[in-house]
C-alpha cells in the first residue's frame, strides 16, 4: 500500500494505520491464530517525545536543566521504554516492577524517579542505593526514610517531598490527585501542613525536591497549572528560609490529557509548556530543575488494537458484532464507557477500510458477560464475520492493563514504522502462549491443594 499522495507533511494518522492494518493482515500478525493484536507507530512516538522536548526548550528563559521522565504505567513495555530513552526521556517509575522495566530497558539511574504511595523499607533501600530519585509520599515515609538515612552523611538519591496543592478535580473522580481527600502527597491545606512542611527541610538539608501531580484525563491545564504555582511558590518560601537554593528542583508531574474524539492533538505539550510560563514564569529561569512524568499524552493516539469479528447477529433489532478485543484489552472502557468512549475504525477481512453505508450496531467483546461492550449503538459499516475492527488511541494504558478474565491470553504487541515502500514491524511483546497462561495460574502446583488433608 503506497502512502504518497498525502500532503507535503506526510501521510496521515488514517493513512498510516490503515496501512498498518492491511500489512498487520497480510504478514499474519493477526489471523484465525491470533485474533487480536496490538499495533503502535514508531514514528508518532517519536514524533510526541520530540514535540515535548521542543515545546519545554520554547519557553526557557534559564539554562534549567528538564528530565521528562515517561510514567512507565501508560506503557510498561520494555521496548518502549527503550524506544522513549534513545529519544532523551527517562522513567517514572511506581513499583518494583516498574523499575525492573526501566532498568530492563537500559535508563540510567540519573535518569529515574520513584514514586508511589506505598513502598516499603526494601524499595527505599533499593533506591538509595542506585541512586534514584525518589518523592517520598508520606510524613510517614520521611520518618521512615530518617531510620535509613540515620546519622550518615547526604544520600546519593536526590529525595524530595511530595505535596498535594488541593486545588480540586476534574470531571473523572479516579484521575484526580489533587482532591481535599485525596491519597497522595501531604495535604498542603490541612491546619498545620505547611508549618510542619517547612520544618521538615529546616530539619533535613538533603530534602531538595518538591513534587506535585494534580491528575491526568479529565483535568483542565488551568488547574493542572495552578497546583504547580502553589507548590512553586511553597518552594520559594522554603528557599528563603534556609537562606540558600534548598529546594533545586520541582517535580511537576504529568497528566495532560488526551482527546478522544478525533485525530486531532489537542491540547498538545506546546500549549501546557505556555500556560505554565504564563502562570508561574519563575519557573523556568533556571533556578530550578524540572522533572515532567508525561505518560498518556506521548503514546495514546500512536497504538490500536486490532481484533478479528468471529460472528454477527441480530438481537432486539440491533445488530451486534462479536469480537476478540473486549474487557481483557479495554477495560476501562468495557466498565467506564462514559469516562473512556474509544473510537472504532472498521477494515475488512484483508485490512482495508469497510465501506458501506453506517448501520448502528454494538461491538461486542469476548468476555463472558453481558457488559462486555466497546461500543454501543455505533455508526459504522455493516460488519460480517472475518473482518476487523481497530479500536483507536488505544497506545497508553491498553497495553498495561490487562484484564485476565475468562483466562483470555495477553495479546501481542507489534511496533510498527510505515514508509512510502510500506509497513516494517518489530516485535514488541509476544502473545502469551497456553503453557505460559497455565505456568501463570499455578500449573506447576495442581496437586498440592489435594495433598492437604
Amino acid at each position: 500500500m503506497s502512502l504518497e499522495g498525502n500532503g507535503p507533511a506526510g501521510p496521515g494518522p488514517a493513512a498510516r494505520r490503515d496501512a498498518a492494518v492491511r500489512a498487520a493482515v497480510a504478514q499474519g500478525l493477526l489471523g484465525e491464530d491470533e485474533p487480536v493484536a496490538g499495533l503502535l507507530d514508531v514514528a508518532g512516538i517519536r514524533g510526541a517525545a520530540a514535540a515535548l522536548r521542543e515545546a519545554f526548550d520554547e519557553v526557557r528563559t534559564g539554562d534549567c536543566g528538564v528530565l521528562h521522565a515517561f510514567a512507565v504505567k501508560a506503557a510498561s513495555l520494555v521496548p518502549v521504554l527503550r524506544l522513549l530513552a534513545d529519544e532523551g526521556l527517562g522513567c517514572e517509575v511506581a513499583s518494583p516492577g516498574e523499575l525492573a522495566l526501566a532498568r530492563a530497558a537500559g535508563v540510567p539511574a540519573a535518569r529515574i524517579v520513584l514514586d508511589s504511595p506505598a513502598k516499603t523499607p526494601a524499595e527505599l533501600r533499593d533506591a538509595l542505593s542506585l541512586g534514584i530519585a525518589v518523592n517520598l509520599d508520606s510524613r510517614a515515609e520521611l520518618d521512615r526514610l530518617d531510620a535509613l538515612v540515620g546519622h550518615g552523611g547526604p544520600p546519593a538519591s536526590p529525595l524530595g517531598l511530595r505535596v498535594n496543592p488541593q486545588v480540586g478535580g476534574g470531571s473523572i473522580g479516579a484521575m484526580s490527585t489533587a482532591t481535599e481527600r485525596s491519597k497522595f502527597g501531604v495535604a498542603l491545606r490541612d491546619p498545620g501542613a505547611r508549618a510542619w512542611l517547612l520544618r521538615a527541610h529546616a530539619d533535613r538539608p538533603w530534602l531538595t525536591r518538591l513534587h506535585a501531580h494534580v491528575g491526568s484525563q479529565g483535568c483542565p491545564l488551568e488547574l493542572m497549572a495552578e497546583g504547580v504555582r502553589i507548590v512553586y511558590e511553597l518552594a520559594e518560601e522554603i528557599n528563603e528560609l534556609a537562606g540558600r537554593q534548598q529546594i533545586d528542583t520541582l517535580d511537576i508531574g504529568g497528566g495532560l490529557p488526551v482527546n478522544f474524539a478525533s485525530d486531532e492533538v489537542t491540547p498538545d505539550h506546546r500549549d501546557y509548556a505556555r500556560l505554565l510560563a504564563a502562570t508561574v514564569p519563575g519557573l523556568f529561569d533556571g533556578r530550578y530543575g524540572l522533572v515532567t512524568e508525561f505518560g498518556r499524552s506521548l503514546t495514546a493516539k500512536h497504538g490500536m488494537v486490532v481484533a478479528r469479528v468471529e460472528h454477527t447477529k441480530s438481537a432486539g433489532g440491533r445488530r451486534i458484532a462479536v469480537t476478540h478485543a473486549g474487557a481483557q484489552v479495554a477495560t476501562r472502557t468495557v466498565f467506564a464507557p462514559g469516562a473512556w468512549p474509544l473510537r472504532v475504525a472498521a477494515y475488512d477481512a484483508r485490512g482495508l477500510p469497510k465501506t458501506g453505508p453506517p448501520v448502528a450496531q454494538d461491538v461486542a467483546g469476548p468476555c463472558c458477560f453481558a457488559g462486555d461492550l466497546v461500543a454501543v449503538d455505533r455508526a459504522l459499516p455493516p460488519l460480517e464475520a472475518g473482518d476487523h475492527i481497530a479500536l483507536l488511541d488505544t497506545g497508553a494504558y491498553y497495553f498495561s492493563t490487562h484484564f485476565a478474565y475468562n483466562s483470555l491470553p495477553r495479546p501481542g504487541v507489534h511496533g510498527w514504522l510505515a514508509t512510502a515502500d510500506g509497513v516494517r514491524f518489530a516485535p514488541v511483546r509476544a502473545p502469551q502462549t497456553l503453557d505460559e497462561l497455565v505456568a501463570e495460574s499455578g500449573g506447576a502446583h495442581a496437586a498440592e491443594l489435594s495433598s492437604l488433608r
